[in-house]
């Protein structure tokens, strides 16, 4: 792994666990295991590292979500949830944490949700025949919350925010 992408892996892994303002520089390169003008030749700045961890996780997420189906979504999630630990939405917590203040880091939270928000609406139209943003914001919700609510509760709450899903669904199609 290059000097770069150890960088963004060791901070993904402190914000997450750790937020991102708990998370100083120092914390930072001794978990990289470089040294400040190492990290900062590479990350530039905390925001400018932040936004590298928040495209990096938005690449992995989409990759693992690729599904064709929204049941495959929510396995996908599931599957998610038990490989990184149920932490709730880094993208979330990178918008709670900063209050939407910083443009950059802001305009990389959006463009994941937009995305998140578009691979649904696809979806449902694939499966019921026609587009229904209304179904699609529900699963939207649907999703979001089990990420949310497996925190206090667990994985579990994928599963049943897929069966909710499903029920939605069958009911759009009948």
């Amino acid at each position: 792994m290059d000097t770069k992408n150890k960088l963004i892996s060791a901070a993904g892994s402190l914000f997450s666990r750790h937020g991102f303002n708990a998370t100083g520089m120092d914390r930072l390169t001794q978990a990289a295991g470089m040294s400040s003008r190492t990290l900062y030749k590479h990350a530039g700045s905390k925001t400018a590292l932040i936004v590298r961890v928040l495209e990096a996780r938005d690449q992995r997420f989409f990759a693992q979500m690729e599904e064709q189906s929204i049941k495959g979504l929510f396995d996908a999630l599931d599957e998610w949830l038990r490989e990184d630990g149920c932490l709730g939405c880094l993208f979330l917590r990178a918008y709670g944490e900063t209050g939407g203040d910083n443009p950059q880091i802001a305009a990389v939270i959006r463009a994941h949700k937009e995305k998140t928000w578009q691979t649904i609406r696809r979806l449902v139209a694939s499966e019921i025949g026609h587009e229904d943003d209304r179904l699609a914001e529900q699963i939207l919700i649907l999703f979001e919350g089990a990420t949310a609510a497996a925190i206090y509760r667990g994985v579990g709450t994928v599963a049943t925010a897929r069966d909710t899903a499903a029920m939605l669904l069958a009911g759009a199609k009948a």
